[in-house]
């Protein structure tokens, strides 16, 4: 009966002190409804997690094979270039706009799957 009171307790004090050391590196405060000032570990890590990066950059390869098969691949170049002959923000865009490999490939994918 002893020996599983101290295993609790050995437990007990591992989140303890694990606590304590987050609470070292930043706290929150908070105070309950009754008063009691509550200090909480400050998060750390990653703001913006990874997966939502590669979301954006599925996305913006999908809208460009979206358009690359809806216009073709001489429209699609041709609109590409007025877009390269304008201002920085055009010069990037038509940068990330240009048909790379990948959206060709997915174009043509695209349009075996729909005719």
């Amino acid at each position: 009966m002893a020996y599983a009171g101290s295993q609790q307790l050995e437990k007990r004090l591992t989140r303890i002190e694990a606590r304590r050391r987050a609470l070292k590196r930043g706290a929150v405060y908070s105070v309950n409804q009754d008063g009691l000032i509550i200090a909480r570990p400050r998060r750390r890590g990653v703001r913006r997690p990874l997966y939502l990066v590669f979301f954006a950059l599925a996305g913006v390869i999908a809208f460009k094979a979206a358009l690359y098969a809806s216009l073709g691949a001489a429209s699609y170049a041709m609109r590409v270039e007025e877009l390269a002959q304008g201002t920085a923000i055009e010069r990037v865009a038509a940068w990330v706009m240009h048909a790379d490999q990948i959206t060709v490939w997915l174009a043509l994918q695209g349009k075996m799957l729909l005719s």
